[in-house]
């Protein structure tokens, strides 16, 4: 017997996933349900599946977020999809707060929506909370922070936003293949559970471009998380202030990392595509 489940589809900045309302249907496989749905041809096309549910009750968050990549590959956070569920939320009147708790696998992240005229949400700004940059389940400290590859040298930078990402700053983004580096990078033995990369070049004061080779979805068109780390490796580095734009192939995000608490903050877009039905 089959069954057909709601679903929406939204992007962040062009970072695109399919939501479920797992309140009210049930995904019993998400892995294959992300890896079927996710595929550009036969499914609905995306980075990956989004599920939207009840916090585990062990925490005060008012609901909370499951991501799996579009390879079936959970994920512990995305700042593009956390801007889309608060959208979600308020939008299909799941709740009414403007500042919403939400659990993901990498903790309470806070929602403030920013609402306009109409009433609806025109950008979202995300408690990304702190940055860490030594994580000995996802990094190898023992290789340093230049990694090797085929004879080519890559210097980067590595910091988790609650999910693993290797900035690497070049002076010219069109002469990298995102594609055949990215691939390469994520799966290097320096990153026990492989790792995003992002490729980054300031392009003026306090502005970076920056591609995105996101672990287990290939090439995006923006990563949240991915423009947090770019942001908090370019500080670092004094390339650029503690507020920054962060220009991606999707579009732009504006992050601040907070100097009176450390924690990252995260502003940008959230949009509707369309909706349908899957069946399961």
């Amino acid at each position: 017997m089959t069954t057909p489940i709601p679903f929406t589809k939204m992007h962040g900045a062009g970072n695109d996933y399919i939501y479920v309302n797992t309140l009210l249907y049930t995904i019993p496989d998400p892995a294959a349900a992300s890896i079927a749905w996710s595929a550009p041809h036969t499914g609905i096309g995306s980075d990956g599946l989004v599920l939207i549910g009840k916090p585990s009750g062990g925490t005060d968050a008012d609901f909370s977020m499951r991501i799996f990549n579009a390879d079936g590959s959970e994920a512990m956070m995305c700042g593009n999809a956390s801007r889309c569920i608060g959208k979600y939320l308020y939008e299909k009147g799941l709740t009414d707060k403007t500042e919403i708790r939400l659990e993901t696998l990498s903790g309470v992240k806070v929602l403030k929506l920013h609402l306009r005229e109409g009433g609806d949400v025109g950008s979202v700004t995300v408690d990304m909370l702190k940055p860490v940059f030594h994580h000995p389940e996802q990094f190898d400290e023992t290789f340093g922070n230049s990694l090797k590859i085929n004879f080519r040298s890559f210097r980067g930078t590595f910091v988790s936003m609650g999910n693993p990402h290797f900035v690497v700053f070049v002076d010219d983004l069109r002469h990298v293949d995102i594609a055949h580096d990215g691939l390469l990078l994520e799966k290097h033995a320096a990153f026990p559970q492989r790792c995003n990369i992002e490729f980054a070049q300031v392009v003026g004061k306090d502005e970076i471009r920056t591609r995105v080779w996101e672990r287990g979805s290939g090439i995006t068109q923006a990563c949240g998380t991915g423009a947090c780390a770019t942001a908090v490796a370019a500080a670092m580095t004094c390339r650029a202030s503690r507020r920054s734009k962060i220009l991606m192939d999707g579009g732009t995000l504006e992050i601040e990392w907070s100097e009176a608490d450390g924690h990252v903050y995260m502003t940008g877009p959230a949009a509707f595509v369309f909706e349908g039905e899957m069946i399961l």
